[in-house]
């Protein structure tokens, strides 16, 4: 008689379903801020029952506010990145760029940032001016003022170091509504180019990865060919930067808030071979790793070619690529169709790639 029978219990066999993800945590994980489905259960189960209203269930980049006969956008965000400096940038250019680009995914001129400092005691003042100088030169490439700000200091060992909060005020110039909401049927998805670099730049000097080509991070700010694109009066549905989670996490947002099917062609997607090497030692998904300076947009078919021509006028955007459409057939479903001809559902992660990446 076996052990389990003598202890009148019978053990369970082999299960052959895979296990669900929890997401019902008692207390913050890094996850939470890695812009997948934790982040997703958190502002859905937390944050939107506490603050809702119309302008925050809009689920955009920016609140659009309409103030005297004019819509602004605002919005702000914070930046915890490690290390402080990374090939392409650092955590303050980083901070102005990323909150530049969500006010243009609501088609608005960037105008005015805020800047917040929270730094650690001890932290080095030459290094906090690199910081500062940086920043300035990031805004003034963009035409944005930086206006006003705070400084906090908190005790040693208590910071790592530096954090920003920046927060942003943009005029929306175009008549059209940009949101996921506005997507159509038949719309091409664009994207404005290769993906996945900033993630990679960023573990690559955290963990001392040596490869035989620097990955440098694609920070940059993507107000111009957005602009660029509203002037020549394309008709954008959506715009949407790719940040936290990448690209697969955006397309599934986008997807679920439009209620239809986004089809993707994998061999359409550009990657650089370094940044796909890298991903594949470590085991990484490159569609859901960061960038900060790529974003897709949604266009009808008939003006993809005008708004490709559009954007690769612009540095940032010179590689843009048309990479899928948009069906009616499955309401919330984004499946990618890989170089053997098959398609495999994209979801969103339900733990953290990367932490503290931006």
């Amino acid at each position: 008689m076996s052990g389990e029978e003598e202890s009148g219990r019978r053990l369970p066999g082999p299960s052959l379903a895979c296990p669900v993800a929890r997401t019902d945590h008692a207390q913050i994980l890094l996850g939470h801020g890695g812009g997948g489905l934790l982040t997703h259960r958190l502002i859905e189960q937390v944050f939107r029952p506490a603050f809702t209203n119309p302008l925050l269930d809009a689920r955009h980049d920016a609140a659009v506010l309409p103030i005297g006969g004019e819509r602004l956008a605002f919005t702000t965000d914070s930046y915890v990145v490690r290390p402080l400096f990374f090939p392409g940038g650092d955590i303050g250019a980083l901070a102005v760029n990323g909150t530049i680009n969500d006010l243009a995914m609501c088609g608005a001129h960037p105008l005015f940032l805020s800047a917040a400092f929270i730094l650690e005691e001890g932290f080095p003042i030459e290094v906090l001016r690199r910081i500062v100088a940086s920043m300035r030169q990031a805004a003034q490439s963009a035409g944005v003022q930086i206006v006003t700000g705070d400084t906090k200091v908190v005790d040693r060992g208590k910071g790592d170091g530096l954090y920003i909060n920046t927060a942003g005020i943009g005029r929306i110039e175009c008549s059209r509504t940009i949101t996921p909401t506005a997507i159509r049927a038949s719309d091409a998805v664009l994207l404005s180019g290769d993906i996945g670099r900033h993630g990679m730049a960023i573990t690559a000097v955290r963990e001392g990865l040596e490869f035989e080509t620097t990955i440098v991070s694609d920070c940059a700010a993507v107000a111009g060919p957005v602009r660029a694109l509203l002037t020549a009066e394309i008709e954008v549905h959506c715009l949407r930067d790719l940040t936290r989670g990448g690209l697969a996490t955006a397309l599934v947002e986008i997807a679920e808030a439009a209620r239809l099917h986004v089809h993707l062609e994998e061999t359409a997607i550009p990657i650089l071979e370094e940044v796909r090497g890298a991903c594949e030692i470590l085991g990484l998904d490159p569609l859901y790793v960061a960038n900060e300076g790529r974003f897709v947009c949604f266009v009808p078919p008939a003006q993809v070619e005008h708004a490709l021509a559009i954007l690769r006028k612009h540095p940032v955007a010179a590689d843009a690529h048309r990479i899928g459409v948009v069906s009616d057939d499955a309401a919330g479903l984004v499946t990618i169709k890989g170089t053997l001809g098959t398609s495999r559902v994209l979801d969103m992660l339900s733990g953290e790639q990367l932490p503290r990446i931006c």
